[in-house]
């Protein structure tokens, strides 16, 4: 049940128009009840209760009318029998509370219903429900006067039990129908709703698969929606063609500034490493300013050929020269370049026989490098990190294993996007653009492979490369 009640969205739509029509429905059928009740009410029950006040409005004047004619106690038996059936009963008490006259069917009662029935001193003028021995009786009570004379107290009571019982089981029977019928109602009106809403369910499945490099070609499609959805499917293909626009103007954009940014600072890096190359003339300062100049100037050149690399492969103009190649020839190759600019211990694990893979021998090199920077940089400098090179069936496995600081789970399925950074200030002083790992996811997968990554807070990180081995 907690299950159920955590999948369920407060704030959706669907359980709003729900709840909203059946709250109505509810409404609706509940004062629909309530007045069926009360007509079943006044159908079964309020005709006992007027029979019951005309019967203590009218036998005073009987009395009086008899009592001219014959005893008082005779004219009051004969009033009282003339007015009574199977399912009424009258009695009458003088001032002293003495029974002075009572029908003659009480023994169809209980003897104990009897006596807790005449033991009654008072009753309302206004005729009432009331339970006696687990049945419903009518009780209605009035003075009794003849000629101005005070004769005592009349009470009068009719049984309803029969009615009481089946106004009651009509009642919890209409009760029980209403609560089925809001049910049934409630859940045809969430089927119906859910029904109506699946086209938005569709569109909205739709954008969310729609990638940067599917804008140019994305349209939106649904045949059989209301005219309301068309119209929001029309405006959702306007925004993707104003995307895609903008898009290829942003790619664009940072083709050309690489481009027309790259050949200048290679010039100007050129003349700071050719004035480095001869520093007689130069102070500690100048010197020091230089080399400054000159590693952002390096650094600079990289992100405008990352940033040139990205452009064209998002064009579909960045091409690999596709050869075979043992790769683990390439690890040690590439190993080897990270020891010597850094003073980390880097380990190899390869099996003896060689692993040849197809891909661009120069790229994949950029591809490790780029990896193994990272996990240096990323690490601690008394951590080593390992170089994992396996074959898994038809597949070459690279992994790049670092005992560094580890990725928080809800960053990991964002570090390769483009500028994505998980420590903006760690970034910064490592001289990170955020473009590393998204250089090498675009250059694997234009390999023909796939890249992830596993990592734990603490523990390290581990970046999977996965390559198609070659066929022999």
């Amino acid at each position: 049940m907690s299950n159920i009640l955590r999948k369920v969205d407060p704030g959706s739509l669907r359980l709003r128009l729900t709840a909203g029509i059946a709250a109505f429905s509810a409404l609706g059928l509940g004062s629909l009840s309530v007045w069926t009740s009360l007509k079943m009410q006044d159908i079964l029950i309020d005709n006992h209760k007027r029979h019951v006040e005309k019967i203590a409005d009218r036998l005073p004047r009987d009395v009086q009318l008899y009592i001219q004619m014959m005893p008082q106690a005779s004219g009051l038996d004969k009033s009282i029998n003339n007015l009574i059936d199977n399912d009424t009963f009258i009695w009458i008490k003088n001032p002293e509370n003495q029974i002075i006259a009572k029908s003659t069917n009480w023994n169809q009662l209980p003897n104990a219903t009897t006596s807790q029935l005449m033991s009654l001193t008072e009753m309302s003028v206004k005729p009432e429900v009331t339970q006696v021995q687990q049945r419903y009786y009518v009780l209605c009570g009035a003075a009794l006067q003849v000629q101005s004379k005070q004769l005592g107290k009349l009470f009068v009571v009719k049984d309803i039990t029969r009615e009481q019982t089946m106004f009651l089981a009509l009642v919890r029977s209409l009760g029980i129908a209403s609560l089925l019928i809001i049910i049934v109602i409630s859940l045809a009106i969430a089927v119906y709703i859910r029904r109506s809403l699946q086209p938005l369910r569709q569109l909205s499945q739709m954008a969310a698969v729609i990638s940067a490099a599917d804008l140019p070609e994305a349209q939106l499609s649904l045949k059989q929606a209301p005219s309301e959805v068309k119209e929001l499917t029309q405006t959702f293909n306007m925004l993707l063609s104003r995307l895609a626009e903008s898009w290829e103007q942003e790619r664009q954009f940072v083709s050309n500034v690489s481009h027309e940014l790259r050949t200048p600072l290679t010039i100007v890096h050129g003349y700071l490493q050719s004035v480095l190359r001869r520093p007689s003339n130069l102070t500690a300062t100048q010197v020091e300013a230089l080399e400054t100049a000159a590693v952002e100037a390096e650094h600079t050149i990289r992100l405008l050929q990352d940033l040139l690399d990205l452009a064209r492969a998002d064009s579909g103009n960045l091409h690999f020269r596709m050869n075979p190649c043992v790769l683990n020839d390439l690890v040690a190759e590439v190993v080897g370049m990270a020891q010597k600019y850094s003073d980390r211990t880097i380990l190899i694990e390869s099996p003896n026989h060689p692993i040849e893979v197809k891909a661009d021998y120069n790229r994949l090199k950029q591809v490790l490098l780029n990896l193994i920077d990272n996990a240096v940089k990323y690490s601690e400098a008394d951590t080593s990190v390992i170089v994992r090179l396996q074959q898994q069936d038809k597949a070459a496995i690279i992994q790049v294993d670092d005992k560094g600081y580890g990725i928080p789970l809800q960053h990991q399925a964002r570090i390769f996007e483009r500028f994505y950074r998980v420590d903006e200030t760690r970034a910064r002083s490592t001289g990170g653009s955020g473009l590393g790992l998204s250089i090498v996811k675009t250059l694997i997968e234009g390999m023909g492979g796939s890249v992830t990554v596993r990592s734990r807070l603490g523990e390290g990180s581990i970046f999977t490369i996965s390559l198609p081995i070659s066929p022999k």
